[in-house]
């Protein structure tokens, strides 16, 4: 088991799927090289995505997963569906996009609305 602890960069995550989200990326690195980026964000978003959609089909699929040492992103995501962190020398991001609405389309659309009232 890994002995370092993670370290929350941002999320607007509850604290619940932020814990689970951590606690894969520690059983991913367990059991992956840590070189083999790939695997463990495979891992992750195959068992985040199972777990999560096992106990509430509204999260739904979406789910994105990027691991590395180094990297810069500029992401789109639903409220409360992101976290970025870091566990020894590897970042973890993890986030549900907007393309699936299905499920989520009133929260989307609240989202959708508090930045356009921010804007006036």
């Amino acid at each position: 088991m890994l002995e370092g602890k993670g370290v929350l960069r941002e999320t607007d995550m509850p604290e619940q799927m932020q814990s689970h989200a951590m606690e894969l990326a520690y059983q991913a690195l367990d059991l992956h090289e840590v070189s083999d980026c790939q695997s463990i964000a495979h891992y992750i978003k195959q068992r985040y995505y199972e777990k999560v959609h096992k106990f509430d089909d509204a999260y739904g699929p979406a789910w994105h997963c990027v691991v590395g040492k180094d990297f810069g992103c500029c992401i789109t995501h639903l409220s409360g569906s992101f976290i970025f962190f870091r566990v020894e020398m590897m970042e973890f991001l993890i986030f549900k996009d907007g393309r699936d609405f299905s499920e989520s389309k009133e929260e989307a659309i609240g989202v959708l609305q508090q930045f356009q009232k921010s804007d006036t």
